[in-house]
């Protein structure tokens, strides 16, 4: 059942995946939709699809958001396009090759997508939602985020980006009607898995999610104004611990002479 007009959500990295199922959900829940990917076709079939199910209005940007010109293309859509309320940063690339192996320019690009991109689109966002007193923005870095020993470390980095930043706009900007949500899934059902040799079928099983159930829960964790969504933890409290034992410790972190475990006999 698709429910009221919600206003227009841009997407990233919509054209599979993920970012198809945002496409599908956030229709289905009122809104409309602009949708960018690099694959126009995927992009046109799945504008036609949604479209069709859901009689939503679908708009597509074929751009490729390591193009700087086309990057200021969508930060002008987010700018000048009142009717935006959610912007869901989903665009992405990552590897699960070591530091060592890894090509420089392919970890470059790593950053400028998942970290300069996304911090230029959400800066674009935000002036209009904070002016109309509303607005959303939903970023996505999966728990490597957190756990960075587990793939590439520039990957991993550009994540752990994205969550502090997200943390930190949530303190800046939820007085102001912004609400932010970082969605931290693990492993997920899609093409990311195909990369560097390293298939799904080679893992274990029960090991990823679909991204459909991914979707849904993560939905839930924002129709609930969660601030951190992990989809896959069971063990809700381990991150209510991880939390607790980082704001407790900020406060302790800037002092005007060196712990005593540091300090030497002279």
């Amino acid at each position: 059942m698709v429910k009221f007009y919600q206003g227009t959500a841009v997407i990233t990295g919509a054209s599979t995946g993920v970012g198809e199922i945002y496409a599908n959900r956030l229709a289905r829940r009122g809104y409309d939709l602009i949708l960018v990917a690099r694959n126009r076709d995927r992009l046109i079939d799945l504008a036609d699809r949604v479209a069709s199910e859901t009689s939503r209005n679908v708009e597509i940007v074929d751009v490729d958001l390591n193009d700087r010109a086309a990057l200021a293309g969508i930060e002008e859509i987010l700018e000048q396009h009142e009717s935006v309320t959610l912007l869901v940063n989903n665009a992405g690339v990552g590897t699960h090759k070591p530091l060592l192996d890894s090509d420089i320019e392919a970890m470059t690009r790593v950053i400028e997508l998942s970290v300069t991109a996304l911090t230029r689109l959400s800066y674009a966002a935000v002036a209009g939602f904070v002016a109309r007193g509303e607005g959303a923005i939903i970023n996505i870095p999966p728990l490597v985020a957190v756990s960075p020993e587990t793939l590439n470390g520039v990957y991993a980095a550009s994540k752990a980006f994205v969550l502090a930043f997200t943390l930190s706009l949530h303190h800046e900007l939820a007085a102001k009607g912004v609400q932010m949500q970082a969605v931290l899934p693990g492993a997920t059902a899609t093409e990311f898995w195909q990369i560097d040799s390293f298939p799904l079928e080679h893992r274990p099983a029960g090991f990823a999610m679909l991204p459909s159930d991914m979707v849904d829960a993560a939905l839930t964790g924002f129709d609930r104004h969660e601030l951190v969504t992990i989809p896959s933890l069971h063990a809700v409290e381990a991150w209510d611990a991880y939390e607790s034992v980082r704001k407790i410790m900020a406060p302790h972190l800037s002092a005007d002479r060196a712990a005593p475990h540091y300090l030497t006999t002279r």
